[in-house]
């Protein structure tokens, strides 16, 4: 595993240990890697008005559109489980907007277990921008 992976899977992991989440209890972090090198973490953040939920992917990669970086080349998420776990369809709407369909997604789990995708796997039909 390169050092750039080590940071981005570490930094996912601590996002996770931000996370406000009374009804589920199911802890998430992400981590966005932007072109520049830079890494962009978030958490998922519950409501008791469950439609006003933010994910953790989403939450890490509004956090870089909104500091002016739009060009990702990884991202991790990490879950507090046996398996990895993924994006949910939502999230990988957003993720398909901004970021290159071959660019890897790495799942985590606590128990260390990897899984490596990508954005095209995870939304092989994703709604584009028309041209």
């Amino acid at each position: 595993m390169t050092t750039t992976n080590q940071k981005l899977f570490s930094q996912a992991t601590e996002a996770s240990k931000n996370a406000y989440v009374p009804y589920s209890h199911f802890p998430v972090g992400a981590a966005f890697l932007s072109a520049q090198g830079e890494i962009f973490s978030g958490c998922n953040i519950e409501n008791a008005s469950f439609g006003l939920t933010n994910c953790a992917e989403r939450t890490a990669i509004f956090k870089a559109i909104s500091e002016g970086v739009t060009d990702f080349t990884a991202l991790a998420i990490y879950g507090e489980t046996d398996e990895p776990i993924s994006p949910c369809g939502a999230c990988r709407q957003v993720i398909a907007e901004f970021c290159p369909q071959e660019m890897p997604v790495y799942l985590l789990s606590k128990t260390g277990k990897v899984k490596e995708t990508s954005v095209g796997e995870l939304l092989p039909y994703s709604f584009k921008e028309l041209k």
